[in-house]
């Protein structure tokens, strides 16, 4: 029998906090709702919608959803998500909290939990879409709806393992959230990544060469580097995983994805994926 969307998230209640006031949520019928009354409804597909006014307008919509569903069941990312698996898992123990900012589909935060057999995850993440895919991730994950840019919906030092996969950052909230002992993992693109798919398709968004400076001086106050691994290897792509690789990334808001002519154009053949992954402890 499948459990009940509030039974699946009642794990997690001692990490959320109302957005509103900061109180503990508790179960209420089909919500989650605090004290004062502020209440959030629970979608039927297993996560918590704690995002209200307006909303970001970046999250993925259902196409970049299901181009990113293809493309990392093909395996072509397994490198990036081993690297981020081993620096997220060396320095924690197996019973932890793991928190995937910018979760997606829950593909990388699957991949820590089943390494860390006696951990829990939450995915936080703006679209919708991708959060019906994080629900059922893994039997011990549970997502919300949160944009990174606000103050987390989490209490302080709720976290051992902060993940931020190819997603926008928060340092002071990162900090915050993040226990004393625990670790952040970022994976980021060089800008080696991808170089042959930007050659045959010029509109897709480049790697900021300053990327890395900034990341560095965003960071830096709080948190100091403990090790990292560069991820790069040649991998053969069909035209339509470069098709899905390319719609599953920012970039298709800069493409005509309903293109026909798109899978013809991107051709056959090995690229390149360049990929950072660094793990951080607070100062």
């Amino acid at each position: 029998m499948p459990v009940s969307p509030s039974l699946a998230l009642e794990p997690f209640l001692d990490l959320l906090r109302c957005p509103a006031c900061g109180a503990r949520l508790h179960p209420h019928r089909a919500s989650l709702r605090c004290p004062v009354g502020h209440t959030y409804d629970i979608a039927r597909h297993g996560y918590v919608g704690l995002l209200t006014g307006t909303r970001a307008v970046s999250g993925d919509d259902a196409a970049m959803v299901r181009a990113r569903g293809r493309f990392l069941s093909t395996g072509r990312y397994r490198p990036i998500r081993q690297a981020v698996v081993r620096l997220a898992a060396d320095a924690v123990p197996d019973r932890c909290t793991v928190v995937d900012v910018g979760c997606g589909t829950g593909y990388y935060l699957a991949g820590v939990l089943d390494r860390l057999p006696g951990a829990r995850g939450l995915g936080l993440d703006t679209s919708v879409r991708a959060l019906r895919s994080a629900t059922r991730a893994h039997d011990r994950a549970a997502a919300v709806t949160w944009d990174v840019f606000r103050p987390f919906p989490l209490a302080d030092g709720a976290a051992d393992v902060l993940l931020n996969v190819f997603a926008p950052r928060n340092p002071s909230q990162f900090h915050r959230v993040l226990r004393p002992t625990g670790r952040l993992v970022v994976a980021r693109p060089t800008g080696r990544h991808l170089a042959e798919l930007r050659g045959q398709v010029p509109a897709m968004l480049t790697v900021d060469p300053a990327k890395e400076r900034r990341l560095h001086r965003a960071l830096d106050p709080y948190f100091e580097a403990v090790g990292s691994r560069r991820v790069e290897y040649a991998t053969c792509l069909t035209g339509p995983e470069a098709v899905d690789l390319i719609a599953m990334t920012p970039s298709a808001h800069h493409l005509h994805r309903a293109d026909p002519a798109d899978e013809r154009r991107l051709l056959p053949g090995p690229v390149t994926v360049s990929v950072l992954v660094t793990a951080y402890r607070p100062r």
